[in-house]
């Protein structure tokens, strides 16, 4: 059996994987258990880890080091992937009130931290250690050690020893803060999932279908061209014409010729509804069924975009009514509808609906590919390409007028920009980039299972002694002041104040403080993405203020 104890005790990658499994797997069973029916899930990982640490088990230093900063890496690009195609729409609706929100909670953080530098007289070293822990920031720890280094050319231990001693308890409080502003504000899980779905739904309903009669006699003889022309700007798609003299159906395209008693059926965007009503005519009440009459030769269909070399092409560019004679009526997109307009860009993973007869509209498919088999498979080329990208943005130092040392995203905030931009634009240059859900939710938990474990055990070598012996119970108090503070106040004010949504706001909160754990909890608590699209939107310009500020606080008052 000296084989199986040295397993265990003689460093090796096996040993490494071995540790690393057994943590996470535990720590996943033992994050189920519910006390008072909340649960810390997969943030359990942490606290197993830290007691393999106090057990002896330890991982080599090097290997542990790039397994945590690995498995961040995994979790931020598919928080990333998975917010991407939404997030620059989302920042237009709230980013800028949900980053005020987020550097208010920086500031206030580092307000409250020296505070309790001028009560306790405890170095500020040692507090910006406190409080990079206590908000669970890994590269504001870095920072501050770099910035204490540069100014006094050595190194300061107790940094360190304060972001380790304050760590976990700042993860239970930032989950702590997240329930008790639920319980405050008497907020029901339900009402606001309902609340969400409404606004969801008013989105994706923002596009509507209309029946017109041509009344306008200033259209008899013009086509649909001129229309379209005049009503310039106006995102609108003209799919069927009903002759007001044959009584005929047929599928409308740009040299349509309009006489007044013509009918039209037009999908549009729900605030230019008046302005192409007045242009045309006046709107009827028409079931859409009378459209497609039971002799009409043409059907509507719906077919997915699965053939990559279409990713990134104009609607306008397919020609899709000069070849195939079919209307191309909407395109839908993560849920939304989207008028089909020619400027539109169109991804892998849209569904488009055609109008035309069957033979068309299956040359059309075969364009398009149509295969949901094809969208199975994850394009890990454009995965990994985006994680090399997003390293070397991360490790771009950025020039800050004042402090002496250059800011850097580092490995987690370079890597979340570029699959936020691949996710949103990779289109626009031929890169394919859906990934199913299922794929990028493996990709995230396997991602912050490894990073929670790794933290945990390298947290755990004398965890206990700093706590018993040198004083570090009171760090740890500190450290929960620091976390839960500034977290309750504005999360009263995000709430009290603005209306901010819960599931928002916990991905708000989670994202101002640079947590992956909370993030993990909140997107269980909310089982959709709104936390992590929140955290998405907070969180570049979060980890940038909270290198700065570890670093200024260095440099300004030691």
């Amino acid at each position: 059996m000296e084989w199986f104890t040295q397993l265990f005790t003689v460093q090796s990658v096996a040993q490494s994987v071995l540790i690393i499994a057994l943590t996470i797997a535990l720590g996943i069973q033992l994050g189920k258990i519910k006390i008072g029916g909340i649960s810390l899930g997969v943030t359990f990982i942490l606290f197993v880890g830290i007691l393999f640490g106090e057990l002896g088990w330890h991982v080599n230093h090097e290997v542990l080091h790039f397994f945590k900063e690995f498995g961040l890496i995994l979790f931020v690009y598919s928080i990333g992937m998975a917010v991407g195609p939404s997030f620059f729409s989302n920042f237009k609706k709230g980013g800028v009130t949900y980053n005020l929100l987020a550097a208010s909670i920086v500031l206030l953080g580092a307000i409250t931290t020296l505070a309790i530098h001028y009560m306790t007289k405890i170095p500020v070293p040692t507090m910006v250690g406190i409080m990079s822990g206590a908000i669970t920031n890994t590269p504001g720890l870095g920072a501050a050690q770099q910035a204490y280094s540069d100014v006094t050319g050595a190194a300061d231990p107790t940094i360190a020893m304060g972001y380790a001693v304050a760590y976990p308890l700042g993860v239970v409080g930032i989950i702590l803060s997240l329930i008790l502003i639920r319980v405050v504000f008497r907020i029901n899980l339900e009402d606001e999932k309902k609340s969400r779905t409404v606004g969801a739904e008013e989105e994706t309903q923002n596009l509507v279908p209309l029946s017109l009669l041509v009344t306008n006699p200033a259209l008899n003889g013009r086509t649909i061209i001129d229309i379209v022309k005049a009503l310039e700007g106006r995102d609108f798609v003209v799919s069927r014409h009903l002759s007001g003299q044959t009584g005929k159906i047929e599928v409308a395209n740009g040299q349509t010729e309009l006489h007044t008693g013509d009918k039209l059926f037009v999908i549009a965007q729900r605030d230019d509804v008046d302005a192409i009503t007045t242009i045309i005519g006046e709107q009827i009440v028409m079931d859409r069924k009378q459209w497609v009459p039971a002799h009409a030769e043409f059907v509507s269909r719906q077919i997915l975009v699965t053939n990559g070399r279409l990713s990134g092409k104009k609607i306008a560019d397919l020609q899709l009514r000069k070849l195939y004679g079919v209307n191309l009526t909407r395109l839908t997109r993560s849920g939304i509808d989207l008028v089909a307009s020619p400027d539109l860009h169109i991804q892998v993973g849209d569904k488009l609906t055609i109008v035309g007869s069957d033979p068309a509209i299956a040359q059309v498919e075969k364009m398009m590919g149509n295969k949901v088999k094809h969208l199975h498979e994850p394009n890990l080329f454009f995965i990994f390409i985006g994680i090399a990208l997003g390293i070397i943005l991360g490790s771009i130092p950025i020039l800050v007028p004042g402090i002496p040392q250059p800011i850097k995203l580092g490995l987690a905030g370079g890597p979340l920009v570029i699959s936020i931009l691949i996710s949103s634009f990779g289109y626009r240059f031929k890169m394919v980039t859906y990934t199913t859900h299922s794929a990028t939710l493996l990709m995230r938990e396997i991602g912050i299972s490894i990073f929670l474990a790794c933290v945990g055990i390298g947290a755990g070598n004398g965890f206990i002694d700093t706590i018993v012996n040198q004083g570090g119970w009171q760090w740890i108090g500190y450290g929960f002041i620091i976390t839960v503070l500034p977290l309750l106040v504005v999360g009263a004010i995000a709430r009290g104040v603005f209306k901010v949504n819960y599931l928002k706001l916990m991905g708000l909160i989670s994202g101002s403080t640079t947590d992956p754990p909370a993030l993990a909890y909140a997107n269980a608590t909310a089982t959709n993405d709104d936390p992590a699209i929140a955290y998405a939107t907070v969180y570049p310009l979060t980890m940038f203020l909270r290198v700065v500020v570890a670093q200024l606080m260095i440099l300004l008052f030691i």
